[in-house]
């Protein structure tokens, strides 16, 4: 999963960021407004975290932009404590959530996953395929009860094939979503990849499509 985290302060930016990678998320960052704005408008993201009170363009008018344009990814906004009309006023540009600064990073966190899983749809950290469960919020699966061990590479792909379990899923989507702005597309990275997790759950867990990307879905499904 992909994010992206708009704040100026430098050393909560890179708090946040070290966080959120630490958590297996791929992280681009900006620390105004208006490269802010620029990266959600042109990047596909799978949530962003946005500063309020940012340089050049405010993360207000940052937010109303992106959702006048017709970008619908989630968005934490952050706030001061002490100002709850900073609170109503992102609520309604289309802010899905927000923290309150000073805040605990597991607190940040938490709500991330809970608005990337409530925009694939889950209601539960856990996404099961057959015999393979997902765990978001531990970054852990199992198949059969078994823990597999997988690389965070192979993580970060079997997690967002499973989190959109059911649609295809084209290989720009998958390197768009799994990598920074800075990653090689023309590499066959992802197929490598999908090798190896055939490898550990098996040759038909993940379907090629051909022509159009890659699907995982439950057995009853493709019936």
């Amino acid at each position: 999963m992909r994010l992206l985290i708009v704040e100026d302060d430098q050393d909560l930016n890179r708090q946040l960021c070290a966080a959120c990678e630490d958590a297996g998320y791929v992280v681009d960052k900006a620390f105004d407004g208006e490269e802010g704005h620029f990266l959600g408008d042109t990047e596909p993201y799978d949530a962003v975290i946005l500063d309020i009170g940012l340089p050049q363009m405010d993360g207000i008018s940052v937010l109303e932009r992106w959702r006048r344009d017709g970008r619908t990814m989630p968005v934490l906004i952050l706030t001061a404590r002490d100002r709850w009309s900073d609170k109503v006023a992102g609520i309604d540009a289309g802010a899905d959530d927000y923290v309150a600064k000073p805040f605990h990073m597991e607190e940040v966190l938490a709500r991330v996953r809970a608005l990337v899983r409530r925009a694939a749809g889950h209601a539960s950290n856990e996404v099961a395929i057959g015999d393979v469960v997902l765990d978001v919020k531990a970054g852990r699966v199992t198949n059969a009860g078994m823990p597999v061990k997988l690389t965070s590479h192979e993580l970060r792909l079997l997690s967002y094939l499973m989190m959109h379990k059911g649609r295809v899923i084209s290989r720009t989507e998958l390197v768009e979503h799994l990598y920074d702005q800075d990653f090689d597309r023309d590499s066959n990275t992802i197929e490598v990849f999908v090798g190896r997790l055939r490898k550990k759950f098996g040759s038909t867990f993940i379907e090629t499509v051909r022509g159009l990307g890659y699907r995982v879905q439950d057995e009853d499904a493709g019936a």
